[in-house]
């Protein structure tokens, strides 16, 4: 007789894999994937190491797995801000502020997402979403130029530089090796560095100065 999976175990399963991945989610948001230890992985989550790899075939799969929940969290934060009621400008304004200020707030997390050296796997994850992210502005830009609050330029290209320009100049400020303690990360006030990042973009965008 074949063997037939009850209910009850695709439940436990279930519930393992949900266990694991709160728990590696948790490790990297605590100390990037560097941290990420199987062995400290399966003691949070309660499971043998073994386990872990019944549900993901290696631990890349697993990191993987964990950049793209985290990541698409950020993504659809972007999405949000781009969607509201606006004109162009202003939304993507919004959400390039948003972008840097959640990035600041959770630095140990931002800079695993955003430049911590990582698998081959994981970093095809991230050229992924960046990928996304460039689709969204460049979106944007598009409803920019048809309302005419933007000059006309390539949207896609310049998409492409809006989410290099704002990734590479968070790379130094959420630096493992900028901070210096935990107390003085959640006391540094964060809006001189990003109103000088939006300024920044948004003067690559309209061409004006503000």
């Amino acid at each position: 007789m074949a063997y037939r999976e009850t209910e009850k175990m695709r439940n436990r399963k279930a519930e393992a894999r949900k266990r694991i991945i709160e728990c590696t989610y948790g490790c990297v948001a605590d100390g990037g994937f560097r941290s990420a230890q199987i062995t400290r992985i399966a003691a949070c989550a309660g499971v043998a190491t073994g386990t872990i790899y019944r549900h993901f075939e290696s631990k890349e799969d697993l990191f993987a797995e964990i950049f793209r929940i985290a990541t698409q969290r950020e993504v659809d934060k972007v999405a949000e801000a781009l969607a509201a009621e606006d004109n162009a400008v202003s939304r993507l304004e919004v959400a390039l502020r948003q972008f840097a200020e959640r990035a600041l707030r959770g630095p140990v997390m931002a800079w695993s997402l955003i430049a911590e050296p990582v698998d081959p796997k994981v970093e095809e994850e991230r050229l992924k979403f960046r990928r996304a992210y460039a689709q969204l502005f460049e979106q944007a830009i598009r409803d920019g130029i048809k309302e005419g609050c933007l000059p006309d330029q390539d949207a896609r290209q310049s998409s492409t530089c809006l989410v290099g320009a704002i990734a590479e100049s968070l790379v130094g400020p959420l630096s493992p090796a900028q901070a210096d303690t935990t107390e003085q990360a959640e006391t540094n006030d964060h809006d001189p560095l990003v109103n000088s990042i939006i300024c920044f973009c948004m003067q690559g965008l309209t061409g004006t100065r503000r």
